[in-house]
């Protein structure tokens, strides 16, 4: 015990925690390869809270609630997608609407699923393992999502390293107008990204409101979209680099809430706004050096495309 908190416990923990915004942040990491800047991951992020809480709620069956959340995160992704893809509207000034909306329509749709509480998901049984000293409750202790989360950023870095699809995706991100050139669907990759990050942003809101927080309140996702967008260039746009960094940020989190209930000198508020604190302070680092913050950067980030004739 370091000061009342166990060390064993806190590693657990921030694994569980890490979840929401490693899924976010991996769903922003493929948008971003493929040459698109979404903003709106917050938006996407509570619509698939509420959708997925009321879709567990009324089915009965959690797993449905996890359906139910990556399709609220991507139907919320394809009106971005149609706006900056085919209308052409600028990402930046879409993305900040979507998440104004997003959180409206949320806030809309939650009226009546106050107080009420979703299906309950139990640990993956793994058995005499769970009961290993000390790595059985780091490792093996978890959620099925945990895991899933992890291979989740397995199959994108291999996605985007190993298969032909990933390779044509990250040159849509860095040269579209080349990509076009040699024939590709620049439109229709970049949608088909779209969709995906909305999905992951989406699965990780209903994890807030299905396991992390089992209720549905209001802003539920406290600015957990804001943290995964910074985790994406925190991470340098690798997938197990923006894994180290969800765990950095859930581990953060976590410890405030043990260094309060630890009876911590410092007060309350401040423990509360350290995670964005240090979600700031890396941005601001990552950006003093803009040749290393660039250096994994797509090169045509945030461009519209637009086909000549």
């Amino acid at each position: 015990m370091l000061g009342g908190i166990d060390p064993v416990v806190l590693i657990a923990a921030l694994m569980v925690a890490s979840v929401p915004i490693l899924l976010a942040a991996i769903g922003e990491l493929v948008v971003e390869k493929a040459g698109v800047l979404n903003l709106g991951v917050e938006g996407m992020m509570i619509m698939g809270a509420i959708c997925g809480f009321a879709t567990a709620v009324s089915t009965g069956s959690v797993w449905l609630g996890f359906v139910g959340g990556a399709l609220g995160g991507a139907g919320l992704s394809l009106i971005f997608a149609f706006l900056t893809q085919i209308m052409l509207a600028n990402q930046t000034a879409t993305g900040l609407a979507l998440t104004l909306f997003g959180l409206g329509f949320s806030s809309l749709i939650g009226q009546g699923y106050g107080g009420m509480k979703p299906p309950p998901i139990g640990p993956v049984p793994f058995g005499p393992l769970a009961d290993l000293p000390v790595l059985g409750k780091i490792l093996f202790s978890h959620d099925p999502m945990v895991y899933v989360s992890i291979a989740v950023v397995a199959a994108t870095a291999w996605f985007l390293k190993k298969t032909r699809k990933g390779l044509i995706l990250k040159a849509v991100g860095e040269n579209h107008d080349a990509a076009h050139a040699l024939g590709y669907k620049v439109v229709r990759i970049r949608v088909l990204a779209i969709l995906f990050g909305g999905a992951l942003a989406g699965l990780g809101g209903s994890y807030v409101s299905l396991v992390r927080v089992p209720q549905w309140t209001d802003g539920i996702t406290a600015g957990a979209g804001w943290i995964a967008l910074a985790i994406v260039v925190f991470g340098s746009w690798k997938p197990w680099r923006v894994l180290l960094g969800a765990w950095l940020f859930g581990g953060i989190t976590v410890l405030q809430l043990n260094m309060q209930a630890a009876g911590s000198w410092l007060p309350v508020q401040y423990l509360s706004m350290s995670p964005y604190l240090i979600t700031i302070l890396v941005l601001v680092v990552m950006s003093a050096d803009r040749s290393r913050a660039a250096m994994n950067a797509p090169a045509a980030l945030g461009k519209n495309f637009q086909a000549s004739r």
